[in-house]
């Protein structure tokens, strides 16, 4: 089953469920607006990759979201914020630990030959495919940054 048919099913669920709240009826509503929106805007059906990324960065924006509200001391929207992060995160694959992705940079680099920062794109542009949806593009780039300057030390 494919993620989108897993999001149209489970929102068929929560619709006959008539859920408290509404919560995941919504977000999920949201998510499958989102992804409309992009095969849209790219022409075509999305993958099941590509329906990572689009989940990824509507989690990303509600977690950006929810880093403001408690700032502001909106604990009503820290709340939602946070309910409705741990629905998209249902969807996605389960996060890499920061070991795991250390792990994973450290393969690419060996596989790329890269010798020191001057080949962080090399190393980026084989290890995001990898971890899309995994994990933060900023956490790879801050681990890959650190392995590529123990390399030139």
């Amino acid at each position: 089953m494919s993620l989108k048919e897993r999001l149209e099913q489970d929102m068929k669920e929560a619709l006959k469920a008539r859920e408290a709240g509404k919560t995941r009826l919504s977000v999920i509503r949201m998510a499958r607006a989102a992804i409309k929106n992009e095969e849209i805007e790219r022409g075509h059906p999305l993958s099941d990759d590509e329906v990572l990324q689009v989940l990824a960065r509507e989690k990303r924006q509600r977690q950006e979201a929810l880093e403001e509200y408690r700032r502001a001391g909106r604990d009503d929207l820290v709340e939602q914020m946070e309910a409705e992060i741990q629905v998209l995160a249902s969807y996605l694959p389960e996060p890499l630990s920061e070991a795991e992705l250390t792990r994973l940079a450290e393969e690419v680099i060996a596989q790329v030959g890269a010798r020191g920062p001057q080949d962080m794109g090399k190393v980026m542009g084989q290890l995001m495919p990898r971890i899309r949806g995994r994990a933060e593009g900023s956490d790879a780039s801050r681990i890959v940054r650190d392995l590529l300057g123990r390399m030139a030390q």
